[in-house]
Order: C-alpha cells, then structure tokens, then sequence
C-alpha cells in the first residue's frame, strides 16, 4: 500500500472522463494523491484502478451528483474536514449549443446548480481551510465562451463568465492568504462535453484541441504562475492587454453624475 503523499490530495470533480481524467492522470504523476469525484462510479473505479496500478499513489473515489444537495453537502464536508487535500480542481460541468428558443428552462436551471452553484459550494467549503493554513491550490475550469458570449448557449456562456470572474475575486481576496487560484479558459476540447451539448461533431473539428493538450498546458501556465490560463490563445499579449483594459476601465465608473451623452436627453424629458 502507497504512503500518503508530501504533496498532500487534489480533489477532481467530473473526473470520471475528458478534462477531469486527464488531470486526475497528470497530477497523480506530478506525485498527488486524489479522490475522484463524479456521478459515474463504475468509471471512477476504472480510472482509480489504473492510476493505483501506474503511479501507486492513493486514490479515493467518491460517487457523488452534484446537482443533488445531499451530495453536493458530502463533498463539502470533505473538503471542510479532510487535512491531506491541498488542491481543489472544479472541472464538473455541462454545457449546451441550443438557444433561448429551444432550450428546456429546467435543463438551463440546473446547468447554473452545476456550473455556478455547486462549484461556488465547493470553493467556499476549502478557501477558509487553506486561507488557515497557508497554502492550496484551487483551480476552476471555465471556458473561452466566458468571453467569447455569442459562441454557445447563453446560459451556459454566462455561467462561465461568473467562472471567470469569481475567479477574479478569489484571487483578491485569498493572494495574501497564501492560497493560489487559477481559472482555466479552454475552447473546444474534444471530450463528451459535445455529445451532451448536442453538437458531437465538435470532437473532430481541426479547431478542436485534445484534452490532453488542455490539460498539459494549463498545469503549464499553473506553474508558471498565471492566474488565468487559456490554452489556445496563442497571443498571450492580447488577454494581457485586454484585462490591463478591463481593469483601467473599472475605475471609471464613480461619478455621482450621468455622463454628458446622457443629458440632454434626460433635459428634454424634464423639460416636457
């Protein structure tokens, strides 16, 4: 039986397949113990079993609905409780292409109990653990469509920007505390991500990165510090120079009165 790691455990959400699996794979070799989470189980053995057998590292799994309240509370309390967990990957998630017009409002409900609820459950359960501490490392997957809003499904597109922007927050609040927060920003990665979207032709588009190429890169921009990593963004200048702009503009919102453009305008309305 393998000895607990000096790393200490990375708990994986949605690691049963796609982005989850691979970093189950990659972070068990980089010398972590996990515990999987996801709803498949007979998965989660699968994966487990074979990361045992190839890294000896020890490997819980932990069967769990995040959609479901008991569940989402159980996981909680392990993050909460359990003193080897040093890493908090929330990759679960679930997307969409339909639009407004098609989309079923109880699916677009609980994709936002997914992507938004739960992964903001979870999170709140670790920070106060590793801000005592010291140290940890929480790493949200989001996605370019968090910025890129026309892309996909509006639901799922704005439950990403409140990934991104969460994030952005986090890493305020928790930077001097010690503990690092990373949001990753894939495109499309050729997972059953797609074929639950609706769209699995996605998979094999040339546009489409593996998840293994995902994955590696943005333990790549983990150790290189970034807070923000999007894989296939090749001109890392742009996103550097584009959230340089988002914050400059931000400090342009505190006036007590309505910009000049709005004036005359709200004039002749109270003139009338």
């Amino acid at each position: 039986m393998s000895s607990s790691s000096p790393k200490g455990a990375a708990l994986i959400t949605g690691a049963s397949s796609g982005i989850g699996a691979v970093y189950a794979d990659r972070l068990a070799k980089r010398g972590y113990d996990l515990i999987l989470v996801a709803r498949n189980e007979q998965r989660l053995n699968a994966v487990a079993g074979r990361l045992r057998g190839e890294t000896g590292r020890q490997v819980t799994v932990l069967p769990a609905d995040l959609n479901d309240k008991v569940s989402l509370a159980k996981v909680e309390a392990v993050l909460r409780d359990d003193p080897s967990i040093t890493m908090l990957v929330n990759n679960a998630g679930v997307g969409s292409v339909a639009s407004i017009l098609r989309a079923d409002v109880d699916k677009m409900a609980a994709m936002i109990e997914l992507n938004i609820t739960a992964l903001t459950r979870l999170t709140y359960a670790v920070a106060p653990v590793f801000a005592a501490r010291g140290a940890g490392t929480i790493i949200n997957i989001a996605s370019v469509v968090g910025i890129a809003v026309e892309a996909l499904n509006g639901v799922y597109s704005a439950s990403k920007s409140y990934v991104l922007s969460f994030g952005h927050s986090l890493q305020k609040d928790l930077a001097e505390k010690g503990v690092r927060v990373q949001t990753v920003l894939p495109g499309a990665t050729a997972t059953e991500f797609w074929d639950v979207a609706g769209y699995a032709p996605q998979k094999t588009s040339e546009i489409t990165m593996s998840a293994e190429d995902c994955v590696d890169a943005a333990l790549a921009g983990l150790d290189a510090g970034e807070q923000v990593t999007i894989p296939g963004l090749h001109e890392g200048e742009l996103w550097t120079r584009w959230e340089a702009e988002r914050r400059e503009l931000s400090t342009k919102f505190g006036n007590a009165k309505p910009a000049p453009r709005y004036r005359a305008a709200a004039d002749s309305v109270g003139a009338a």
